[in-house]
């Protein structure tokens, strides 16, 4: 018999909340790297932007993520650490959110992410799970993950949840539709990037609608 889980209510992290102190800032990326991928996803999706990536400045300096390690080798999969302007990010549209986390907060998601990092061989790139979202079936697999996984799983190991969506079923959709993350940009990646971010924080509300424009097919459930 299958049981249903209560949603338990996360703090606003755009705002802050009574006796918790968010004092740093962390950043979503939603991107299109223009990989056969991506244009697969985008299929399924109706999203154009379907590339997930944390990242730790406002530069985008310092960012994560999993996707190709081989620019020219869509099978070369893995955790990677990206470069706005380099690679498959070299021309890249892009989606920026911002939320805030607690020093401690900080500390657990970049102590999981250079875990990941030193043990980089022994992970992979999780093709069958994207075939999960398809089915609407979990296949659980060790040391594997797609980009959306990737950044839920290493929040909530964390004890940071941006949204409800399950780690193995979550898409760039759910990053986009969380209350919890700040809209700040949408434009070319090298845009935001620049010495001198170009911001549209004074009209994050428009920013959502559009990027939650594009209909959008979900799996049943």
């Amino acid at each position: 018999m299958m049981m249903k889980t209560k949603k338990i209510p996360f703090p606003d992290r755009t705002g802050g909340e009574d006796g918790v102190e968010f004092v740093r800032n962390i950043y979503i990326v939603l991107t299109d790297t223009g990989t056969v991928l991506s244009k697969i996803i985008r299929r399924y999706t109706g999203s154009r932007l379907n590339h997930v990536s944390i990242a730790f400045d406002e530069q985008l300096e310092e960012m994560y993520s999993f996707g190709r390690i081989q620019r020219h080798n869509p099978f070369s999969g893995g955790f990677v650490r990206e470069r706005p302007g380099e690679g498959l990010l070299e021309d890249a549209e892009c989606a920026v959110f911002r939320f805030r986390v607690t020093e401690e907060e900080l500390h657990r998601i970049q102590a999981r992410i250079r875990e990941i990092e030193r043990e980089r061989d022994r992970y992979s790139y999780n093709f069958l799970g994207l075939i999960g979202i398809m089915l609407n079936r979990e296949i659980p697999r060790k040391r594997a993950y797609f980009c959306s996984q990737f950044i839920v799983e290493t929040l909530l190991a964390a004890g940071v949840r941006v949204t409800d969506t399950p780690a193995w079923r979550a898409q760039a959709r759910d990053f986009s539709e969380s209350k919890q993350l700040e809209p700040l940009y949408e434009g070319p990646l090298a845009g935001w990037a620049a010495p001198q971010p170009v911001r549209l924080a004074d009209h994050p509300r428009s920013l959502r609608r559009r990027l939650l424009r594009v209909p959008f097919r979900r799996a049943a459930g």
